[in-house]
């Protein structure tokens, strides 16, 4: 068969990480997700490995990793934050790539990509090559070969980025097809006439780039208008009518190998189109059930069918820009909402800014680098962001040849080397993409710039300032909002992270939380050297010091802490420098003398004294942890709420449905106080691991006759909850007869609520179990006692679920 057919998702989300936490803190926008990267997992990048396949009755027929049939390229620094947030579906990408290799000749599915996405035709020759080595080197660590492709950010390119794809021994990209210039057949010699090819380049071969350097790449450019459909139209809602028109413009029988092929956000698959996953399971499905065309992905093809013509690129030229690459530099009007009227006049005093510090940087960095090339101890310095332990830390200096590395000379050399990583981290392409510099992404590689230069203060107090003086040009869309360096001051300096506000946080979380002797703080460990918690009534004291480490640049410091709790949300605390063991203890005596005499007023004098001012209170606490505390301080508050209008409401419920029952409206206090309480129920008749069904129909069928809305979006993800936990359940459970018995309590109460839940992941789980232990089930029907019933059950939950289970 001459007609083959691949179909590439970009997969990706910007770095989120607090750039002093490295982690994602709350982002209110994504609810009820904790994170936009939570709910795109969950919208996209999961469904994908479990993608289902129905058929003409909407019954689940199969379940399959969509992963391994086509071609995907998935960031570093997002794959990073999956292998510790979903490793479910982490592994799951990595056993499609697996998979992929012996379903196409040896060549996998994953695609590398340029690591924190920056454009790279905006970046400086070391950057560039940083950039491509560093998502090599992730893609190697993850994937556990060499990739032979790469992703440009955006498609972003010119003949020196493509020139660093070679050089680090990538063999192919994917670019967009009015990136192409013009087109000719290769020769060694360069010698034939080109043919200008303005966004009519055949897309259904590879092509050859020739390079500076005497070398090639090849490049192959995708189906514009397939992709655009994916991405802007509906599609994706019926998989049939999606492989047809992938495959519309190719006859049946091509004379050579053709290829029909289109890139898009991998994100059109679940997240921008709800289902999408679907769509793209059931058309590679009828593709190859029908034998339309030979599934492949881009390297088992090039190897297939090398490419016999050469192109020559537009440079530099980008997928969403159709201006080059100026939608990262400049005001060219390419945006995503031009119906606001908005300029982005400030991406060109933003960039300057950046490259200013990224300048001034270099020049620190090499003047204080120990290393004999401080460039290529950054490129090697990927292995130590992989694996923060001593051993590779002792494998990186070892390379560099300085194992004799230690203490603040060590200290000194990883503080530059982190503050190149945000150096580059600052560049990602997401904060020049969007409308206005008060944007979160345009704040995010603000506040990596600013770790940057906090990290670069010791050898250069001049940079802050410098740096904001260049962010004075950029201003806000937003009047109120101001310069950039009014976003700085508000969003950056807040942000910032030293040692003593993590112990703080460390101290006042310790009144709500236990802690062992070793404890890690997001990207800091902390060592309990002496503790003592004191209890007076309401009052709590805790007093204590431990050793604090930051992990990437092993900065440590012993320091002193006391914290005093005088019931819900009233506490204070300090922290000090450790000032040695008699200090120590006579500071933790006196203060523990004061808390016993019972005298408020001159505990908080002496703590005063020794601890300059108690400054730190609930919000000393980093934001995921002060939500948690606060949310725990206020459940008490409204349990006791709740046991209070409970009463109330039972004592007149009698008299309450009455009213209801004449048709006469009730009052609004009482409708309000009644949905109050019915709603409180009803969240904790979810919340039990096997809620009571009847108790939960009586409630819902009360708050129907009342006529009292029951909080849909809280309900569904307390529900929603449940259900994800009963298939988790599921998913480890060996064969018993009891096995479905959570599963049947679910559907009823799903059957129950007036809402829909998603079952996904309960059909999910029952295929599962179909699959794996069916075939012995019914082997050992006369042998196992629990077979039959167990079939049995399995049977009738998969008709409820709509799953074909035969």
């Amino acid at each position: 068969m001459n007609r083959f057919v691949c179909v590439h998702g970009h997969f990706y989300q910007p770095p989120r990480e607090n750039p002093w936490l490295e982690a994602i803190e709350q982002q209110d926008s994504a609810a009820p997700f904790h994170d936009w990267n939570a709910r795109i997992t969950a919208e996209c990048y999961a469904p994908n490995a479990h993608a289902r396949i129905l058929d003409g009755e909407g019954w689940v027929v199969n379940i399959v990793n969509n992963y391994a049939r086509m071609s995907f390229n998935m960031g570093p620094t997002l794959l990073s934050w999956m292998a510790d947030h979903d490793p479910v579906t982490y592994q799951a990408l990595l056993e499609a790539d697996r998979e992929s290799q012996a379903r196409f000749s040896g060549h996998g599915a994953a695609l590398a990509q340029v690591y924190n996405h920056i454009i790279l035709p905006l970046a400086c020759p070391r950057d560039q090559r940083t950039q491509v080595r560093w998502g090599r080197r992730d893609f190697e660590h993850r994937f556990g070969r060499p990739p032979e492709g790469m992703w440009l950010a955006e498609t972003a390119a010119d003949l020196a980025s493509l020139q660093a794809l070679h050089d680090e021994g990538i063999t192919f990209t994917i670019l967009a097809p009015g990136q192409c210039r013009r087109v000719r057949a290769w020769t060694d010699d360069g010698a034939g006439d080109w043919q200008d090819t303005p966004g009519t380049v055949d897309t259904t071969r590879p092509y050859w780039v020739r390079l500076p350097s005497g070398g090639r790449i090849a490049v192959f450019f995708y189906d514009g208008p397939v992709s655009q459909s994916v991405a802007f139209e509906r599609i994706l809602d019926h998989g049939d009518a999606f492989a047809e028109r992938l495959l519309g413009g190719v006859s049946d029988d091509p004379p050579r190998p053709t290829l029909v092929h289109i890139a898009t956000d991998g994100e059109s698959y679940g997240h921008h189109h709800r289902h999408g996953e679907m769509g793209l399971a059931y058309a590679m499905h009828y593709i190859e059930r029908n034998g339309l065309a030979r599934v492949t992905n881009y390297g088992e093809f090039l190897a297939l069918c090398p490419p016999a013509d050469e192109a020559e690129i537009v440079e530099p030229s980008a997928w969403s820009c159709a201006h080059g690459v100026e939608r990262w530099k400049s005001d060219c009007g390419c945006c995503a909402d031009p119906g606001r009227g908005w300029t982005q006049a400030w991406r060109r005093p933003l960039r300057e800014a950046l490259d200013w510090l990224r300048d001034e940087l270099a020049t620190v960095y090499e003047a204080h680098c120990a290393f004999a090339d401080p460039w290529a101890a950054r490129d090697a310095y990927i292995d130590v962001v992989l694996d923060r332990g001593d051993e590779a830390l002792r494998s990186f200096l070892q390379g560099q040849g300085r194992p004799d590395l230690e203490g603040a000379a060590l200290r000194e050399q990883l503080h530059l080397l982190e503050m190149q990583r945000h150096a580059m981290l600052m560049y990602t392409s997401c904060g020049w993409f969007f409308d206005d510099l008060s944007g979160i992404e345009t704040v995010q590689i603000i506040q990596y710039a600013g770790r940057a230069v906090q990290l670069a203060l010791p050898h250069a107090p001049h940079v802050e300032h410098g740096f904001l003086s260049r962010l004075r040009e950029a201003h806000s869309n937003l009047p109120h909002l101001g310069d950039g360096a009014a976003i700085y001051d508000r969003a950056v300096r807040p942000a910032m992270v030293d040692l003593a506000k993590v112990v703080a946080h460390y101290a006042v979380l310790s009144l709500f939380e236990d802690f062992g002797p070793h404890t890690a703080v997001y990207g800091f460990d902390l060592d309990r050297e002496d503790a003592a918690v004191h209890t007076s009534g309401r009052r709590t004291l805790r007093i204590g010091r431990v050793r604090c480490r930051v992990r990437s640049t092993r900065e440590e410091a012993t320091l002193a802490y006391a914290v005093l709790h005088l019931g819900d949300h009233n506490l204070s605390g300090g922290v000090r420098a450790f000032q040695g063991d008699a200090a120590y203890a006579a500071m933790k005596a006196e203060v523990e003398r004061g808390f016993a005499a019972g005298d408020l007023a001159e505990l908080m004098r002496t703590l005063d004294r020794h601890f300059l001012e108690m400054t730190y209170s609930l919000k000393s606490l980093f934001n995921d942890e002060q939500r948690t505390v606060l949310g725990t301080v206020l459940d008490r508050a409204l349990e006791e709420a709740t046991q209070v209008s409970t009463r109330m409401h039972n004592h007149h419920a009698s008299l309450i449905r009455y009213v209801a029952s004449t048709g006469v409206p009730l009052p609004a206090t009482v409708k309000s106080a009644a949905a109050f309480v019915l709603n409180a129920n009803v969240q904790k008749t979810l919340s039990a691991e096997r809620p009571d069904v009847l108790r939960l129909k009586t409630l819902v069928d009360e708050a129907r006759a009342l006529s009292v809305a029951l909080d849909t979006d809280d309900l569904r993800q307390a529900a929603q909850t449940h259900v994800d936990g009963v298939a988790r359940r599921l998913a480890d459970r060996a064969p018993d007869a009891h096995a479905f018995d959570d599963v049947g309590i679910a559907l009823d109460v799903l059957d129950v609520l007036p809402f829909d839940v998603d079952v996904f992941p309960l059909q999910q789980a029952v295929f599962a179990q179909a699959k794996r232990r069916r075939p012995e089930m019914l082997e050992q029907q006369q042998e196992r006692a629990a077979a039959p019933a167990w079939l049995g059950d399995l049977e009738r939950v998969a008709a409820r679920l709509r799953v074909r289970v035969g």
